[in-house]
């Protein structure tokens, strides 16, 4: 359709910078706008969702993970999707969905007592289930799924020798709107009341996001007519999407090759790297998922209030934006199996010591260890797919790697809720989640580059 094609409204190589900035600019905003489909965005909901709900805290948990673990499964599709239709028409799709399921879950309880008197039932509980398991499959699948894989992959797409900078520059901002979001949403609450706060995102993101998106997203600098980083090279072939940029691990090979990588997910997933750089990523999307999730319950164990709790975050943010611009700054230099390393040490650090936040020590040492290893997740899983794998589909390799961090991320409330319910405290499952990093450590570390995969041979694999 013409109002996809590139040139149309404008032309972006007729502007006077390079519109990977602007890109940039629009992709962390996409980003941004999936929290309220994030853990950070969902936990502060949580207590009203559980009182028009009547579900029990694992209740809601087991919901939760399980709608959860239905986008995982999707979001190969999704990454398909992206890679065939584009991000301008993606993102439009995404926004609408994520709208109207803010929309319907402002309304759950009212839908829900609805549907039981047409069907004349009064089995509440499961139909109150079931309602909940749909809505956060709605709202993690365009949130947490479509909008997120379309920030991520399109700074992959426009940028090579500098994608660990752009996503370090990117990272502060979405450090600060995840960490700033459970106190922003709790005033947000406050003001407008939870369904009230709902509905007033839906037209923010189903309106403004969507529109903007449209408006000012690119596919790629080729079809554009520019080239990667602003170079001012000659302009190639917008159907030579593969990636620019080779499987740099080593220190020796920082200086980007142009040798053109190009594996498709199916060849990725194959490789050893993939599963070395997946399991960091989950454990993150796992912990910190279980523990936003929580954390005003986490905080009560230890006899904090809500405000001392969520107070955390703010310091937080600071110590991850120090490591994203850090992080992102040294992908180009050093092995990116060192810096995964490195924020499975501080993922150990963070796990266990949010067991009690109570105690100064404590308290710091869970800011410092979450705070860098939440700063290393977005230049990390920006940087290494197309660096590894290439550019050519991007999308939907992204989307395989987002998967098995979406399936963490179902998998966490339920399993610190489980611990808290069975166990009587949420302390044995973030010990196992520490011991889990340890354990993923030696294997990152020993992951040995994939080998350089064109487009050209990978046809004959």
């Amino acid at each position: 359709m013409r109002i996809f094609e590139p040139d149309f409204p404008f032309q972006p190589k007729r502007l006077p910078f390079f519109y990977g900035w602007l890109i940039l600019v629009v992709a962390t905003l996409a980003i941004l706008m999936s929290i309220p489909g994030q853990t950070m965005g969902v936990s502060v909901f949580t207590e009203p969702l559980m009182d028009v709900t009547g579900l029990s805290r694992i209740g809601l948990s087991n919901a939760y993970l399980v709608g959860t673990l239905l986008s995982g499964a999707l979001l190969p599709w999704a990454g398909s999707f992206l890679d065939r239709v584009g991000a301008r028409a993606a993102i439009l799709v995404a926004c609408a969905g994520l709208s109207v399921t803010l929309a319907y879950l402002s309304a759950i309880d009212h839908v829900v007592v609805a549907l039981m008197d047409a069907l004349g039932t009064e089995a509440a509980e499961n139909f109150f289930f079931g309602a909940m398991v749909f809505g956060f499959f709605a709202m993690r699948f365009t949130g947490q799924g479509m909008l997120t894989l379309i920030g991520r992959t399109l700074l992959g797409r426009w940028f090579d020798r500098l994608r660990g900078i752009v996503s370090g520059a990117s990272s502060p901002f979405v450090s600060f709107g995840f960490s700033l979001t459970p106190i922003l949403f709790a005033g947000w609450i406050d003001r407008s009341g939870w369904r009230g706060a709902w509905l007033e995102m839906a037209l923010v993101i189903g309106l403004g996001m969507g529109l903007l998106g449209w408006l000012l997203l690119r596919d790629t600098p080729e079809e554009c007519g520019l080239h990667m980083d602003g170079d001012p090279k000659e302009s190639v072939s917008p159907t030579s999407m593969a990636a620019s940029s080779v499987a740099a691990s080593e220190p020796e090979r920082g200086k980007f090759a142009d040798a053109q990588v190009a594996y498709s997910r199916s060849q990725a997933m194959r490789t050893y790297m993939f599963w070395a750089v997946a399991a960091p990523l989950a454990l993150q999307g796992l912990t910190v998922t279980g523990i936003t999730f929580h954390i005003l319950d986490l905080g009560s164990e230890v006899g904090l209030g809500r405000a001392a709790t969520i107070s955390i975050f703010p310091p937080i943010a600071v110590v991850s934006v120090v490591t994203a611009l850090l992080a992102g700054w040294l992908t180009n230099y050093i092995r990116l199996q060192t810096l995964f390393a490195w924020m499975l040490v501080g993922q150990a650090i963070g796990f266990v010591s949010a067991t009690g936040l109570d105690d100064p020590w404590f308290y710091w040492a869970a800011v410092l260890g979450l705070g860098f290893s939440g700063g290393c997740f977005v230049p990390l899983s920006t940087v290494a797919i197309p660096r590894f794998f290439g550019r050519l589909h991007l999308g939907a390799i992204n989307s395989a790697m987002l998967m098995c961090i979406v399936w963490g991320s179902g998998l966490g409330p339920a399993a610190l809720a489980a611990s808290r319910e069975i166990l009587g405290s949420y302390q044995m499952a973030l010990y196992g989640c520490a011991l889990a990093s340890m354990v993923a450590l030696l294997p990152v570390l020993w992951a040995p580059a994939p080998p350089l995969l064109t487009e050209t041979n990978a046809k004959r694999t």
